[in-house]
């Protein structure tokens, strides 16, 4: 069984195998069917069923296959979880630039807004002097 941990990113990791025995319900013959999408030169050799070192050897070759291709296949996973990551980060950094945008033109049109506000105040206060002049040359005439 392979664990595994978080590890930050600028930490080398080292991968380790431990060689211990398989079971012994685990005949060459099922082992070697295990890996066909191992490289031919990283496949298990077949032993020599008389020699029980040979045996040994080929169960702990396998056992390291199969420890390797649950490696490799966690590995595919992690990668694709990275690209998972770098495009949530991407998505969150253009969205926080967006709010930021939206922050600044929201500054903008409040001081746009206020600015108008002013113009309009003075316009109806020139509007209303005007009324009053109008009505005085009216009274007057």
């Amino acid at each position: 069984m392979i664990t595994t941990a978080r590890v930050p990113a600028d930490k080398q990791v080292r991968i380790a195998f431990s060689l211990n025995e398989s079971p012994d319900d685990a005949s060459p013959e099922n082992l070697s069917l295990a890996f066909p999408e191992l490289d031919q030169q990283l496949q298990p050799l077949p032993p020599c069923h008389e020699s029980k070192e040979s045996m040994q050897v080929y169960k702990q070759h396998c056992k390291i296959a199969e420890e390797y291709h649950e490696v490799k296949k966690e590995i595919a996973l992690l990668e694709e979880r990275k690209k998972e990551l770098i495009a949530r980060l991407e998505q969150v950094e253009k969205e926080s630039m967006d709010a930021a945008q939206l922050a600044k033109e929201y500054a903008e049109l409040t001081e746009e807004n206020r600015t108008l506000k002013l113009a309009q105040t003075q316009c109806v206060e020139q509007l209303e002097k005007l009324r009053i002049q109008y009505q005085k040359r009216q009274g007057s005439s």
